[in-house]
């Protein structure tokens, strides 16, 4: 697990953690309701993204999402082309099997839990492991084509903290995670509580509810998601223009960023250049391997396009009958003094 979330090494002292409680039934929630309930607080899937550790979404995409400050388009969960559509459907599954090779009998825990004493942590769980002291949590997930090299070394740290978020919500000492890796492969591990990491994860979730409660903003980190808060933030440009010429901090950003582009610049020329000597010694080959790996320079298949321009000259009426606004996005140009400036 990441440093800035283990443990010193130091033992915890620490009483007997007291059970979760039960902030709503889920039975009956439509998905607008649910997702209404998951924005008042910090769930177990959100653990990894509150404290900066996760692959997929950045803090601020979640605390623009917490806050309610901008809106994201959600997934459709009947969508069989998406993830989430496949792990939904293959999760009942994927918990019998659990039984099947255990032994261990599971029951769905059909409520959002609340911590006893941070109001704002709360969790969901696939399933509750009943009749055995070992283990008493289960988390069912599925991994795909791409996601499967995240599980290569174990389980992914992402998972391991909204794991250890259930731990510290419902006061249980362990749990299973169960994954079907490709379709084919189940594998099963054991998280044990760490009262040391809980006590670590609990203050760093603090702190980005308190962004939250506060509306102050954690700071992009450069990913794809922090360019899509900032979209869905900031959709519109006002025209004003800012005089940073006396921001010594600004200056420098600016500066940092000008001489990033002007590297990238010249390693792009570089990979252009190495590229294309390897293309000039293949010629009409197809294939060129190495001893550290391999080349392929095919020709794709021939397409046909359509040519919406002269159509629309043709057939000017196509554009009302047919047209659909698409929402424009602001674009980031930078512009360096050049020596007539």
């Amino acid at each position: 697990m990441n440093p800035m979330i283990e443990s010193n090494g130091l033992p915890s002292v620490a009483s007997k953690p007291r059970p979760a409680l039960r902030l709503v039934k889920t039975q009956q929630l439509s998905r607008a309701e649910w997702l209404d309930v998951r924005r008042q607080g910090i769930g177990s899937s959100d653990a990894a993204a509150a404290v900066g550790l996760s692959p997929y979404q950045s803090p601020l995409e979640l605390w623009a999402q917490k806050t309610g400050k901008a809106s994201f388009a959600q997934p459709d969960p009947d969508d069989d082309s998406q993830p989430m559509y496949w792990g939904t459907l293959l999760e009942p599954i994927v918990a019998a099997h659990y039984t099947r090779r255990t032994g261990r009998r599971v029951r769905r825990v059909n409520a959002v839990l609340q911590h006893p004493e941070h109001p704002w942590m709360l969790a969901n769980l696939d399933r509750e492991v009943l009749g055995t002291p070992e283990v008493q949590i289960l988390e069912c997930k599925t991994a795909g084509i791409h996601g499967a090299r995240l599980w290569r070394d174990g389980v992914p740290e992402y998972v391991q903290l909204q794991v250890m978020h259930q731990l510290a919500v419902t006061g249980k000492q362990a749990a299973d995670v169960i994954v079907l890796i490709g379709g084919q492969e189940l594998r099963i591990h054991r998280i044990e509580r760490d009262a040391a990491v809980i006590e670590r994860l609990i203050e760093l979730e603090a702190a980005f509810w308190q962004r939250v409660q506060d509306g102050a903003p954690p700071p992009a980190d450069g990913s794809a998601s922090a360019e899509r808060a900032l979209q869905a933030l900031y959709p519109q440009d006002s025209g004003q223009t800012l005089d940073w010429t006396q921001d010594m901090e600004m200056g420098s950003t600016f500066s940092d960023l000008q001489a990033v582009r002007e590297r990238l610049k010249a390693f792009e020329l570089q990979e252009a250049q190495l590229r294309q000597r390897i293309e000039e010694r293949m010629g009409e080959a197809s294939r060129a391997v190495f001893e550290t790996g391999e080349v392929t320079f095919r020709r794709i298949k021939d397409s046909v396009v359509l040519d919406t321009k002269r159509l629309l000259q043709e057939q000017p009426g196509l554009k009302d009958a047919y047209g659909q606004v698409r929402a424009g996005s602001r674009r980031f140009v930078l512009r360096g003094q050049t020596a007539a400036d």
